[in-house]
């Protein structure tokens, strides 16, 4: 038997018809912070380690003048956007936020540090709710943002299927677009 090559199983497969969390998807800036087992903070943009001297919008600046709040949210990558003024959509705002992804985790606001905020919680419900990511979209578009009340030009959702662990996305405009060429 041990001529045998390393067995793989076939993983189990999630039902669809699960449980999700639709977020606000926030036009600005993919960003992460690592938190070492040491404290050592660090930041990153989508694909790369920056620092203030070879900066993303200022992100790497931000993480270093918050070392000490930040150091709240324990060790770990912790990922969120990077938005606000100067930053795509600008959303009206004279300032900067880093909204953070994992709202199961950081919607409590006395736990997570004072110097984030978290993607709003459109809806929770099923994954193939009727509608649901047409009722959704259609209450943004009506409603404006939740991340920046009065900024009516929304980007769109995140659902995230809690059974799969896995994220989508919708837009509200160009939707059907890849956003890059293949």
């Amino acid at each position: 038997m041990s001529d045998l090559p390393a067995f793989e199983p076939f993983g189990k497969i999630p039902r669809l018809a699960r449980e999700c969390v639709v977020t606000e998807k926030i036009d600005g800036t993919n960003a992460s912070v690592l938190i070492t087992e040491d404290g050592d903070v660090f930041a990153a943009s989508r694909s790369q380690w920056i620092t203030p001297e070879a900066d993303n919008y200022g992100f790497a600046r931000w993480v270093v003048g918050n070392k000490d709040d930040l150091l709240r949210l324990g060790p770990g990558r912790h990922f969120g956007e990077w938005w606000g003024q100067g930053i795509q959509r600008n959303y009206s705002l004279r300032e900067k936020r880093f909204s953070l992804f994992n709202v199961s985790k950081w919607s409590d606001g006395e736990v997570r540090p004072a110097c984030c905020s978290v993607v709003p919680v459109l809806t929770t419900d099923m994954f193939d709710a009727p509608g649901l990511s047409h009722r959704i979209l259609k209450q943004l578009r009506e409603e404006g943002s939740r991340a920046s009340p009065g900024f009516m030009k929304p980007e769109g959702i995140v659902i995230f299927h809690i059974a799969a662990n896995l994220l989508f996305k919708k837009t509200l405009e160009r939707d059907e677009e890849w956003k890059s060429k293949k």
